[in-house]
């Protein structure tokens, strides 16, 4: 069972802070270094790198705080974004395929996606199709067979 953990009606203060990186030693030790020092906690996410840059994506509770934080550190740049979490059956093979799809037919672009430290799926839509993917999401809820 999927279910929505939010919507457009009620999101969570959770958000995505992507932060592109150089692709060298430190890098990442520097991010979390700021965070901790500013008092953010992620919550879930990673870092990728490809042909020299890496892109870490992580879900905070205080974007704010940690896009200010990285910015007073030179580190970035930080692009903030509104997420959709949803909860999957981990015993479940092919849920993620389902979803991707329900989203694509729903002209929903997802720019990221991973998972939090609570096994939820974190879903990174453009901005301009956040309501569509939570409208999409709580549609699954409803009816899990959509996909």
């Amino acid at each position: 069972m999927i279910r929505v953990i939010a919507d457009t009606v009620n999101r969570v203060a959770q958000r995505d802070v992507e932060v592109l990186l150089e692709d060298r030693p430190g890098a990442l030790a520097e991010l979390g270094e700021v965070l901790g020092a500013a008092g953010v906690s992620l919550e879930g996410g990673g870092v990728f790198s490809h042909s020299g840059i890496a892109m870490a994506h992580f879900l905070v509770a205080d974007a704010d705080r940690a896009q200010a934080a990285l910015d007073a550190a030179h580190i970035g740049p930080v692009t903030v974004s509104e997420v959709v979490l949803l909860r999957l059956d981990q015993g479940a093979p092919g849920q993620l395929g389902q979803v991707a799809r329900l989203m694509a037919d729903a002209g929903v672009n997802l720019r990221t996606q991973y998972s939090d430290h609570d096994n939820q799926l974190v879903l990174v839509p453009h901005p301009a199709d956040h309501r569509r993917c939570a409208a999409a999401a709580a549609r699954w809820c409803r009816d899990p067979g959509l996909g």
